[in-house]
């Protein structure tokens, strides 16, 4: 099982960068504390794993064969996040649109259109799945390991939040942080639909 060393190490990276899933965990952690961030980061991280299970069982080879569904996740995906962008741009830090984090569901929900998301968990399925072990188990496999990797990379970004929230009491650098992670959100969304 070679595989396994490679499948750690891409699913740290995958997991500790700048994506639509860390960007709301930050922006989460800044304008609502980790505790109350623990249902988006629980709800990334089961629709997560039902990704990368269902993606080893075969819907890799769905994509392939049919790369328009593919490409339909991928624009609905930046909607969303176009969508998710507009209501951060307009809110302060604990008030407005984004008056509460995201949910258990919709972080589990969004993990359906997340495009980032969908590349890991394809790559994982048609790269790293430890073959030799059959499919299911090995589905099994690289599911349970990328999960127990991805949440603390993904904590980690609702924490650096919280690090860096007493830095925006002041209402304009909250309207300032809450305007980057829009912008972010925004730039990720093209680049998904270029």
């Amino acid at each position: 099982m070679t595989e396994l060393l490679p499948l750690m190490t891409y699913s740290i990276v995958m997991s500790s960068t700048p994506g639509p899933n860390n960007i709301l965990l930050t922006a989460s952690g800044a304008n609502f504390g980790y505790r109350r961030s623990l249902p988006h980061i629980a709800g990334i991280a089961t629709g997560h794993a039902v990704q990368v299970f269902v993606t080893c069982m075969g819907l890799a080879a769905l994509f392939a064969s049919v790369p328009q569904l593919h490409a339909a996740l991928r624009i609905a995906g930046a909607i969303y996040l176009v969508v998710l962008a507009w209501q951060l741009a307009r809110s302060a830090v604990g008030q407005a649109d984004m008056a509460r984090p995201l949910s258990f569901r919709q972080a589990l929900v969004f993990q359906a259109v997340n495009p980032k998301a969908w590349v890991k968990s394809i790559t994982v399925a048609s790269v790293f799945m430890p073959a030799e072990l059959g499919v299911l188990a090995g589905a099994a496999l690289a599911t349970v390991i990328t999960t127990v990797i991805n949440v603390p990379c993904v904590s980690m970004w609702a924490l650096f939040g919280v690090a860096i929230r007493r830095a925006l009491t002041d209402a304009r650098r909250r309207r300032v942080f809450n305007a980057i992670m829009a912008a972010s959100l925004l730039i990720l969304a093209l680049t998904f639909i270029a």
